[in-house]
């Protein structure tokens, strides 16, 4: 699929997800590519940082806000849509403002992309959103719902969705918590060591969105394969690169467990056994499909993160760096 002389939209754009995103797609040669976000602090700096390209523009908006939403689609072709209330803790204390940001603001989308006829939409979801226990993945179980039902609508956009796993470096990573815990308190603390999580670098959930948008014809879920790691094992592993690039002695540093917050969960899941029934094998990538299609059926079971064998602490250290996360 080429972006050579299209107009993209990308929504949350300031973001860790959506500037990696960005680059990306201006080695594609873009026409436009416009990054939708509320943030004008990010947007400065961003602004800054790209301000040798004559192809980006920037606009400041709300999903929430339908009219400033459809202004901004105006003459596109591709919609990237990461904008979202993420935070985990935040979504509880405030599940209406999650509903908002995250449901509404889908719905938002959607619609503004059928009125300024909008080829492709790919929303990016989470594996918070499989059996959720939490408001920030039950609001993104809603956004992929809406995303399905948009499916029928035959005038209207292809619309499809990604899930991601924990991404290394994004906001919210608990890789750079515990680094300033470590320098500040020689301690860190971790809910449960014992914890299991997928987890992606930013390129490949780059990498993930783009095969997507490429693939998409309408209504699917587009799941990675990607790596379990243990939180226990993570922990030990920035605490050991952490101490060793500042001089410190890890076997000083502690762990104290404070137990899972509201809405956590032990393990995450990307794919429940109902969906792998409906499920392709991609190779990289598994597809979540109502409808048949041209590739391997993807084995059935539930794809969780407490099954697979968690990665080694070397290859945790690998993928870290793959982020440029941490130097090893």
């Amino acid at each position: 699929m080429s972006y050579t002389g299209k107009k993209l939209l990308i929504t949350g754009g300031t973001g860790a997800i959506g500037q990696h995103l960005v680059q990306n797609l201006l080695n594609e040669n873009p026409a436009l590519i416009r990054i939708y976000s509320r943030d004008e602090y990010k947007q400065f700096i961003q602004q800054d940082r790209l301000k040798n390209y004559d192809n980006i523009q920037f606009v400041i908006g709300d999903v929430r806000d339908y009219t400033s939403l459809q202004s901004a689609m105006e003459g596109i072709d591709y919609v990237f849509h990461l904008a979202a209330m993420k935070h985990v803790p935040a979504c509880e204390s405030y599940p209406y403002e999650a509903v908002q940001t995250n449901v509404k603001g889908t719905y938002h989308v959607i619609q503004a992309a059928k009125a300024q006829l909008v080829k492709k939409v790919l929303l990016s979801s989470s594996d918070k959103a499989v059996s959720p226990t939490n408001t920030y993945g039950a609001t993104k179980l809603m956004a992929e719902r809406i995303i399905q039902s948009t499916e029928k609508d035959l005038t209207g956009p292809i619309v499809s969705a990604v899930r991601f796993g924990n991404v290394i470096g994004s906001r919210g990573s608990v890789i750079p918590l515990f680094q300033r815990q470590i320098l500040m308190r020689q301690a860190i603390t971790a809910t449960d060591l014992s914890m299991t999580r997928f987890m992606m670098t930013p390129n490949q959930a780059v990498s993930l969105m783009m095969k997507a948008m490429e693939r998409a014809i309408g209504g699917e879920i587009f799941v990675l394969k990607m790596p379990v790691i243990q939180l226990k094992d993570l922990a030990e592993v920035v605490i050991d690169v952490t101490c060793k690039e500042n001089n410190l002695n890890p076997e000083v540093i502690t762990i104290e467990e404070i137990g899972l917050r509201p809405g956590e969960k032990r393990y995450e899941e990307l794919m429940t056994f109902d969906e792998s029934v409906k499920a392709y094998d991609l190779g990289d990538m598994y597809m979540v499909s109502h409808r048949k299609q041209d590739w391997p059926v993807a084995e059935v079971g539930t794809y969780r993160s407490n099954i697979p064998t968690p990665i080694t602490k070397e290859e945790i250290i690998n993928l870290c760096q793959a982020a440029q996360v941490l130097k090893g």
